[in-house]
């Protein structure tokens, strides 16, 4: 190793103090000659795969520990900081179990009682005291010597040999008076001392972009007198050339840092599965519940369905095969699974969407009733959700009526053990407009005067300040005032910054054990968990996700049968049964060929009316293209024209199968390849593919 590195720095995800990208980190640490680094956030890991990672891939060693504030008691109001290394998967373990009381204590706060720290909640980590803003240095500079002795003292049987005074000169006050106290009381008492410079930007120009975050993050302006100054400009990524100048009587806190890099030692784990386990009864293993399960339900559906004999056999075999695919991939537990959580919404009169996506193409799914929709009579392909040789988790999107989703979720956290269930975090980013107007108002700009500046960047899904110069007027005002070309520069330093931890729409993680195995949890204000890993990282290190999505169109539906039923009731009819109408009334299209689509999922916007009104569906697969063709590839390549023309039967885009044997396979799309399934079976019938290799 070099004769530095790094232990204390921070990434965008402490999301108050830092504009360092994870990447950007690690490719300035490689460039200095550094192989190794620590990535230490305010309260959390939220940084922790992509890191990890990105470290990895660079050839650097990466270090995991957090910052935390150690207090003694909850509204103790000078907390002092302390820096936790992990040497080992126990450490880590440790860590997060430490992190997640601190949320649980207070939500988004980072706050760790004293009480709470004990030799076995500390082992395998590594402390850094926190230089004057830890423990040690506040007592140092306020109380001397002697008093320090017993807290250095009462830390080191804590942490035996794993105790760091921690020495920094980033030119805040008092710090030279710190550094002399600190180095003699580390001689008297034979304890290591180490240096770090806290790191929250990567070159020195970017201190005013940080400073600007901070200010965002306290809602100041930068030059609001009475703002705390905790910061200096020192606070880069420093080489080892440059701390080797800034430490050089004291090489043997330098060294130290390559001395700790060696003893943190954790490995993330990927590539492994970690399923949750679902308790099949009598005593059942889950392959065999998932089995007798799957067979008497495919039977119910072929009877209800009045599927003749001859066709039996081919539903048959298609489940048999499914499930020595399921079976030999491990996943039974999560058909299980998912199958009882729908099974359960139903039982509690919580409606539930027919299925979409993917995992509509398995006919054990269709036999289970997590799905409604019969893949044989639709040609759709199982290898599509499911295929072994592209292995990766299965992902069914349920949709629940949104004023019962939150119902679903607690019964799944009192079936599976809550500390193994959690909602899973999104992380809000400093987007075009927003970043714009937060760092107007931190640099006291008028609002006016901001606000119009904003309103010229587009309002589009993804625009960046970059695309938005392309605006001949926004592009006027940046070349020709020097304010506009400060203001957006500045925001440029800060766009794409994580900003926020809010909680996703629809994930949540279900774990074989307690969640604090494999990562610390949020805490909501309203008392919910919250997973500190966002879900790709998640699936990463090999935990599965699930997707309850709340839909207010199935709580109108919902809400509109029971209106119905209430008034066929008074005149002595029957309930309507809106899972048994049919998907070819005529009414239904007139009603869609008129335009009359709001409130009803997927087909209200202008542009969705738009097309249904060029296409007029008159059966159900065209309700399927519709959605398939509106979207940004076949909207701009004119397969909607070709599509639309072929449907009704104009000569100037006369049908083409391409080739003879794909006459079947392109007969439903009028010779368009609009689907996945359609690409797959061409790769099949044309190549000689089987269809799982035609999905890779």
């Amino acid at each position: 190793m070099s004769g530095f590195v790094h232990l204390r720095v921070h990434s965008e995800y402490s999301l108050v103090d830092s504009v360092v990208r994870v990447d950007a980190l690690v490719a300035k640490v490689r460039d200095c000659g550094m192989s190794a680094v620590a990535l230490t956030d305010l309260g959390n890991v939220s940084a922790l795969v992509k890191f990890y990672r990105a470290a990895v891939g660079a050839g650097v060693k990466p270090i995991i520990g957090a910052d935390v504030w150690i207090a003694d008691a909850p509204g103790d109001p000078a907390p002092a900081r302390l820096t936790l290394l992990c040497t080992s998967l126990r450490g880590y373990k440790n860590l997060s179990q430490l992190l997640t009381r601190s949320h649980a204590l207070k939500p988004g706060g980072s706050l760790v009682l004293k009480e709470w720290l004990d030799p076995r909640a500390l082992e395998d980590l590594i402390a850094l005291s926190g230089a004057q803003r830890g423990e040690l240095g506040r007592v140092l500079l306020g109380h001397g010597s002697e008093r320090a002795r017993g807290v250095l003292d009462g830390w080191c049987r804590l942490l035996p040999g794993r105790f760091y005074i921690e020495l920094q000169r980033l030119g805040l006050p008092g710090e030279n008076e710190y550094l002399q106290r600190a180095v003699e009381l580390a001689a008297a008492r034979a304890v290591p001392v180490v240096a770090t410079n806290e790191v929250c930007f990567l070159e020195r120009r970017e201190f005013e972009a940080h400073e600007t975050r901070v200010c965002i993050a306290q809602g100041r302006t930068l030059n609001d007198a009475n703002r705390p100054r905790d910061y200096s400009e020192e606070q880069f990524l420093k080489s080892p050339t440059q701390m080797a100048e800034r430490f050089a009587e004291l090489p043997e806190a330098l060294a130290n840092t390559v001395e700790i890099a060696k003893r943190c030692n954790f490995e993330l784990s990927v590539g492994q599965v970690f399923l949750p386990r679902f308790e099949s009864p009598g005593g059942r293993t889950a392959e065999v519940w998932l089995r007798e399960q799957a067979a008497s339900g495919l039977a119910a559906r072929l009877a209800q369905n009045r599927i003749e004999p001859a066709r039996v056999a081919a539903y048959e075999a298609r489940l048999a095969r499914e499930l020595d695919m399921i079976c030999k991939m491990g996943f039974e537990g999560y058909f299980l699974i998912v199958a009882d959580f729908i099974a359960w919404a139903r039982a509690n009169r919580i409606p539930v969407g027919p299925g979409r996506g993917s995992g509509a193409g398995s006919l054990v799914a269709y036999s289970l009733k997590i799905t409604d929709l019969d893949p044989l009579a639709y040609d759709l392909i199982f290898e599509r959700f499911l295929n072994p040789e592209r292995v990766t988790l299965p992902d069914f999107d349920v949709d629940f009526c949104i004023e019962g989703r939150d119902r679903v979720i607690e019964y799944v956290s009192q079936r599976y053990g809550k500390d193994r269930v959690s909602q899973i975090v999104t992380y809000g980013t400093m987007a075009a407009r927003a970043v714009v107007r937060d760092v107007g108002r931190v640099l006291g700009m008028p609002y006016g005067y901001v606000d119009r500046i904003a309103k010229l960047i587009p309002f589009e899904l993804g625009i960046t300040l970059d695309k938005a110069l392309e605006d001949k007027e926004l592009r006027a005002l940046y070349e020709s005032e020097d304010e506009v070309r400060g203001l957006i520069d500045l925001a440029k330093q800060l766009e794409g910054l994580a900003r926020n931890a809010g909680t996703h729409a629809g994930g949540v993680v279900i774990a074989p054990e307690a969640l604090t195995e494999f990562m610390p949890l949020y805490r909501t204000p309203e008392g919910a968990s919250l997973s500190q890993l966002d879900m790709d990282d998640l699936v990463k290190i090999g935990l599965v996700k699930f997707d309850f999505l709340g839909l207010k169109t199935l709580t109108i539906i919902d809400k509109a049968v029971a209106a119905i039923n209430v008034e066929l009731a008074k005149r002595g009819e029957e309930p309507l049964d809106i899972a048994a109408l049919a998907v070819d009334d005529r009414k239904t299209y007139d009603l869609l060929q008129r335009c009359q689509t709001t409130a009803i999922f997927q087909l209200e916007s202008r542009g969705m009316r738009d097309l249904i009104k060029r296409l007029k569906p008159d059966r159900f697969d065209d309700l399927v293209a519709i959605l398939a063709l509106f979207r940004p590839g076949p909207l701009q390549s004119g397969m909607v024209d070709d599509f639309i023309e072929r449907k009704h039967g104009r000569n100037a885009r006369p049908i083409d199968d391409l080739h003879p044997s794909l006459e079947a396979v392109l007969k439903p799309t009028y010779g368009v390849i609009l689907y996945q399934d359609q690409v797959m079976r061409i790769a099949q019938i044309l190549a000689g593919y089987s269809l799982g290799a035609a999905d890779v």
